[in-house]
């Protein structure tokens, strides 16, 4: 991968990483690209960095010396935020030189003392804040906190308008040696943004209240390129992803899209067998489901398929009086991201005794998901034709409420049956 000039004074640095869990948890089949960026006035500034998840800063290095960058002409590293896929490489920096300055907001210092134990200068920075690099290029800061860590922050250039949002407004997904939005294709870029709400709902989910006010006090700074920590650097349409971005910050509360997702779990296939109807009946209604099963699927589609959804659907029977535990955990981890105010419908088989529904009670109250549940349908062994029939009905009561919550009108037919 090669440095691609953004504007006459930036420069873009990058590295794709694939066959690794991002965070340690979550999969990317299609990899992600670290960026980094050099802004060159009569001084030197690098926004982030770009290395390897091991740290290692190979293609940094290979890239600066590609622009005639000498790593001792480098005057100030801007660190927007200190998470270590950002900010390893500095250990390897410090061998060749220590003659520069880095520049983060207050607790930025802190973190960077902390993981690092940098004996370098700092500088702390706050909102307003600006570094002029001579010859017209000045940088201001804006402290952006909680997206996703709370040192965070976000940098522009503004003569170019070039804003530098660290990790917001990233995605998944390698770019490869097309880094920038205009050399996609609209069916690439709608790729790029089906990885960029799984990337919103696995990382920055939790903080979606948090995106909503970054967004607010970008908005008055006019960006004119949004340049991302990952993914694609946006130069022809800055405002399809600050609009992306609004819109999944708004679905952290229901309703979100006219979408259910189905989770099912099932031990021996009889929760399974009541399931059967109530995709019917969501079918019939024209109402578009995801449905993933439990443990099977991986959490992070799960994640980002509620995080889009109004309504949800979840198939679980009662095992050792609870919930079947890869579902709990799932529940969980919804709760902990924070996906609140959905339509839910839960189904399940049990043999003992149908307890299931207290311990999902329970974890919704503990995460304050504020789920408003459609009465259950609980069947011991498998699902009786009366069951079934209900559940059918019940796959039309989600529909509606769903359609209602988000606008739209679904047809309801008058003589609906689990046939």
């Amino acid at each position: 991968m090669k440095a691609s000039p953004v504007t006459d004074n930036i420069y873009r640095l990058g590295e794709d990483v694939h066959d690794i869990l991002f965070e340690s948890m979550w999969p990317i089949p299609h990899g992600v690209t670290m960026n980094s960026y050099i802004v060159r006035g009569e001084r030197t500034a690098i926004i982030d960095g770009v290395c390897g998840w091991d740290g290692v800063p190979d293609a940094l290095f290979a890239q600066l010396s590609e622009l005639g960058i000498a790593l001792s002409e480098i005057d100030y590293v801007v660190l927007n935020h200190l998470e270590p896929d950002h900010t390893g490489w500095i250990r390897d920096l410090l061998e060749i030189t220590t003659d520069f300055t880095i520049v983060t907001t207050a607790k930025g210092v802190e973190l960077a003392r902390a993981f690092f134990d940098l004996d370098v200068r700092f500088v702390a920075v706050s909102s307003g804040d600006v570094l002029d690099l001579g010859r017209g290029v000045v940088l201001q800061f804006e402290e952006i906190p909680n997206v996703h860590w709370p040192e965070t922050m976000a940098t522009i250039e503004l003569s170019s308008g070039t804003l530098f949002s660290g990790d917001a407004f990233g995605s998944f997904g390698a770019v490869g040696d097309r880094p920038f939005d205009d050399e996609h294709t609209e069916e690439e870029l709608q790729f790029f943004e089906t990885e960029s709400v799984r990337y919103f709902a696995n990382i920055v989910g939790a903080f979606h209240k948090f995106v909503e006010r970054a967004l607010a006090k970008i908005a008055p700074l006019e960006p004119q390129i949004i340049a991302p920590a990952h993914g694609l650097v946006w130069r022809k349409d800055p405002d399809r992803i600050l609009s992306d971005y609004a819109r999944y910050a708004s679905y952290g509360t229901a309703p979100a899209e006219p979408l259910v997702t189905v989770i099912w779990a099932s031990m021996y296939g009889m929760s399974r067998a009541g399931l059967e109807p109530v995709l019917r009946a969501l079918r019939d209604q024209g109402v578009s489901t995801h449905v993933y099963n439990v443990p099977e699927a991986h959490i992070s589609n799960i994640l980002s398929s509620v995080w889009q959804s109004t309504g949800v659907v979840i198939v679980c029977p009662t095992y050792e009086y609870k919930m079947f535990p890869p579902m709990a955990a799932v529940i969980e981890e919804i709760g902990r991201k924070r996906a609140r105010g959905r339509k839910v419908f839960r189904l399940g088989s049990y043999g003992w005794s149908g307890v299931a529904e207290k311990e999902l009670h329970e974890i919704c109250e503990r995460t304050s998901l504020g789920w408003d549940f459609l009465e259950s349908v609980e069947f011991k062994g498998m699902p009786t034709a009366e069951h079934l029939e209900m559940l059918y009905r019940r796959g039309i009561e989600l529909a509606c409420a769903v359609a209602d919550m988000c606008g739209e009108g679904v047809l309801v037919r008058d003589d609906a049956k689990a046939g």
